[in-house]
């Protein structure tokens, strides 16, 4: 559907006042040097003449600028037409200096995204690239040493196969967490929500992890004793993997002989935020904006000698935006970190 035209006289107007003007001064002066003309006569030669020029002037010019407005509207439709006004075509310039002005606007934040996730895509294919390439040469040279005489040697095969056996369990975490990120990215992983006591979640979390800590002789505690279960509306195993992330995370960044706290505390009347809270090495505030993107390490080298995928705490956030929740993070380097989130409190 073709937008409507919708005139403008403001120029028409002033044209023909100014024409008129004009005109009545200099003929007024020519009669009054044959005869005395009457203001009755110069009043209606002015309005005769403005009405005339106004005409003239807002049939051909309207018609020239309207050809043109409506080619420069329907260019910009076509480039964007979310960004252009569907209702009423206007000729007045300053409405179309305003709708130009705020279409570049537009483009100009547009083109500073794309420019900004080109460089993330840069990233995320390096990193991909490298994560899968490490493991991949992993097996591919103890793999080539057994081709190459290794394997008569009984303690050298069964060694390189274990290393090799590690380099594809590594190629299995990183697959099943893309996976993974690409479901919850693009919806299609289901929650199965349910009532549960986060209290009790967290201890099996402590649990499942204590051999872990007590490597670096870092202590999981909560912050107080909780008498009660506190319940809550979550998917559980989600949740469970969102809590060993991050203490797995505070325990690979801990310091040791360190402490890693969770806590756990009414925000509003229908909502709790768990907090898990270390004293490790802390994060600088440049990270923090970046820290959830996939493959994003603080320590490009230190991080990978502890393993994992790197995609851990990008699958936390996915998991608690799933559940429409929040993840905070607060870090000061040298100190420690918190990372925290909500969640339903159930009825």
């Amino acid at each position: 559907m073709q937008p409507k035209f919708k005139k403008s006289y403001h120029f028409a107007i002033k044209t023909a006042l100014y024409i008129t003007v004009f005109i009545t001064l200099l003929l007024s002066v020519f009669l009054y040097s044959f005869y005395q003309p009457t203001v009755w006569h110069i009043l209606l030669f002015a309005v005769v003449t403005c009405l005339f020029s106004f005409a003239i002037v807002q049939f051909r010019v309207e018609r020239f600028i309207y050809r043109r407005v409506k080619k420069i509207y329907d260019d910009l439709t076509l480039l964007e037409s979310t960004s252009i006004n569907k209702g009423t075509i206007t000729t007045d310039m300053q409405t179309l200096t305003q709708e130009i002005d705020k279409f570049a606007r537009d483009k100009k934040i547009e083109i500073e995204t794309l420019k900004v996730r080109e460089q993330y895509r840069k990233e995320f294919l390096g990193n991909v690239s490298h994560e899968l390439k490490t493991p991949l040469f992993t097996v591919q040279g103890y793999i080539l040493t057994l081709l190459d005489g290794a394997m008569d040697d009984k303690n050298l095969r069964e060694k390189y196969l274990e290393r090799a056996s590690k380099g594809v369990e590594r190629l299995g975490y990183i697959i099943k967490d893309l996976d993974m990120i690409t479901k919850l990215e693009v919806g299609d992983l289901s929650l199965n929500i349910e009532t549960f006591d986060i209290v009790e979640l967290v201890k099996n979390v402590f649990d499942m992890l204590e051999m872990k800590a007590n490597k670096k002789k870092i202590t999981l505690t909560y912050d107080i004793i909780y008498p009660k279960p506190i319940m809550v509306k979550a998917d559980k195993e989600r949740i469970q993997q969102v809590l060993a992330n991050l203490v797995v995370n505070s325990i690979k960044y801990g310091r040791e002989k360190g402490t890693t706290e969770v806590s756990i505390e009414n925000l509003i009347k229908n909502k709790v935020i768990v907090r898990v809270t270390d004293n490790g090495e802390g994060i600088e505030k440049t990270h923090h904006k970046r820290l959830f993107e996939r493959f994003y390490r603080v320590d490009k080298s230190g991080s990978r000698k502890e393993g994992g995928s790197g995609l851990g705490l990008s699958i936390v956030k996915h998991i608690i935006e799933a559940h429409n929740e929040k993840i905070y993070v607060e870090s000061e380097f040298g100190v420690g970190s918190e990372f925290s989130f909500t969640l339903e409190k159930a009825k």
